[in-house]
């Protein structure tokens, strides 16, 4: 499906259980809605599930010019508005659980769920994609998702992209939003693998004391894709927080 918002055509999945609480599932950068599936598709008997191509990626237009991550969480907060949701349950990986953190400090949340989610520069972001690729290559699930990886996440994709994306790109990797981050007061849950490359297992410990309300899952051995290298035990740890 598709709607027109904020000068983007939005292209978005809506299934599951229509009365249910909404669980809105936010990819990662140069990702799409695939990537969130493997999440969605294990709650849809119990919540409506909502899954977005964030402007620029999958078949959602890009951005008509500039956008800071701010604006990416205007347009989920308006884009649900135009559904009827109301105080969902956000879970987000990586760029997506940046867009989260903004979003929930910001807006009615009844959860949050980030995974691996940056929300201040990294010391060391130049091979960011290149890192990202490299991982995605040793997951059994990613590499079951018709090889979008590659077309997403390679540096050739980078110095392919429209100057708009690329400036979205260098600046949402260096913008710090740790005030935002303390106005978060509801119930939050991160997930987090000791050997993400991209985005440090220190800024989970770090992100656990900036929000009042925070718990975190540490995964041993695993990386920026945590979340799908042990789906199984993501999904159990999910029930038992969302319910």
């Amino acid at each position: 499906m598709k709607m027109q918002l904020m000068d983007v055509s939005l292209n978005f999945q809506v299934y599951g259980k229509e009365d249910a609480s909404a669980i809105v599932l936010l990819h990662g950068w140069g990702q799409n809605i695939a990537m969130m599936k493997p999440i969605g598709d294990r709650f849809a008997k119990d919540f409506k599930i909502v899954i977005f191509d964030l402007p620029g990626f999958g078949e959602s237009s890009e951005p008509p010019r500039f956008w800071s991550c701010y604006d990416y969480a205007l347009l989920i907060h308006e884009a649900l508005k135009k559904l009827n949701i109301d105080d969902p349950i956000v879970v987000g990986h990586s760029f997506g659980g940046k867009l989260g953190l903004i979003y929930a400090s910001k807006y009615k949340v009844k959860k949050l769920v980030c995974l691996a989610s940056p929300f201040c520069r990294e010391v060391d972001k130049v091979s960011f994609k290149s890192k990202c690729l490299k991982m995605m290559k040793k997951i059994p699930v990613i590499n079951k998702l018709e090889g979008f990886a590659k077309r997403h996440m390679g540096s050739t994709d980078y110095r392919n992209a429209s100057d708009v994306m690329r400036d979205i790109l260098v600046r949402h990797v260096n913008l710090d939003i740790t005030e935002d981050i303390k106005k978060i007061d509801c119930p939050t849950l991160l997930i987090w693998g000791t050997n993400d490359e991209s985005v440090s297992i220190e800024r989970a410990y770090q992100l656990e004391k900036l929000i009042k309300d925070a718990g975190l899952v540490v995964y041993e051995g695993c990386t920026h894709y945590a979340y799908l290298e042990r789906l199984g035990q993501t999904i159990n740890v999910l029930r038992v927080f969302f319910s």
